[in-house]
């Protein structure tokens, strides 16, 4: 099996549904392909769907981003994994050009297309490293006093249409070979938020190479969950905002990075 394409559903059974059906449209030149839906418990039926090579495995409990998506890479046999979210839209080209880029070159840990929103305008998806104030800044008005910062965390002064090394990847689109996989993909530490920073510390730590590639693209209909709240009602009441600080913490903990 060349590439096993993992999706881990929640509550996201239209856009899946539209996320499949351009898998299917797709033109992977001939390589031998799974796709694995992992519904994490989130009340989704998801019996009627019919796709070639289809495989869906219902988790008994909700096991976050990292979890649902190890669970489904434990029951894949692709040589190259790739991560995508239920409401990815893939281009006819973007599996194959990833796939044939990623493996004429043996340095690289993880690559990922370029993010583009509904409407056609850029999503800002290579990110560098966050310092341990950035959680603050993108989740409270104190950022509009600092907007350089983010624009520099964002890479937003970057040529996005260039092939290039970065940090790390936004992880809801991103490919990397098996053969690099030890205890799992993600750290399950994080239920939701961070695993894909985290992931891609690892692979510098490496000295693996995490490539931006946006010679293809992806859409990537993203409502961002976390932000329905301001920071000081999200905390009381919102429990993916409160999520996304937690990660933020393990985050930094973990890489010692709070100074």
């Amino acid at each position: 099996m060349d590439i096993s394409i993992i999706i881990v559903n929640y509550k996201s059974r239209d856009k899946l549904i539209t996320c499949l059906d351009s898998i299917t449209k797709a033109n992977l030149g001939g390589l031998a392909y799974e796709t694995i839906v992992v519904e994490n418990n989130s009340g989704d039926n998801l019996s009627d769907l019919s796709y070639p090579n289809l495989k869906i495995i219902i988790s008994p409990d909700n096991l976050g981003m990292g979890g649902g998506n190890n669970l489904g890479i434990k029951n894949s046999s692709g040589e190259y994994i790739l991560i995508s979210n239920p409401d990815i839209v893939f281009e006819t080209n973007t599996i194959i050009s990833l796939y044939e880029y990623f493996k004429a070159d043996k340095n690289i840990g993880l690559i990922g297309p370029k993010l583009i929103n509904p409407d056609g305008s850029l999503q800002y998806s290579c990110v560098r490293f966050p310092k341990f104030y950035i959680p603050l800044l993108r989740r409270t008005a104190i950022g509009s006093f600092f907007p350089s910062t983010l624009d520099y965390y964002l890479m937003k002064h970057t040529d996005h249409n260039q092939v290039q090394r970065v940090d790390w990847l936004l992880g809801a689109c991103f490919m990397v070979r098996r053969s690099e996989i030890k205890d799992g993909l993600f750290d399950e530490r994080y239920f939701m938020y961070f695993e894909d920073v985290d992931l891609c510390r690892q692979i510098n730590t490496r000295g693996q190479s995490v490539i931006y590639y946006p010679v293809v693209s992806v859409i990537h209909n993203h409502a961002r969950q976390s932000a329905g709240l301001p920071w000081y009602k999200a905390l009381f009441k919102d429990r993916i905002a409160r999520e996304h600080l937690k990660s933020a913490f393990r985050y930094f903990k973990k890489w010692k990075k709070i100074k």
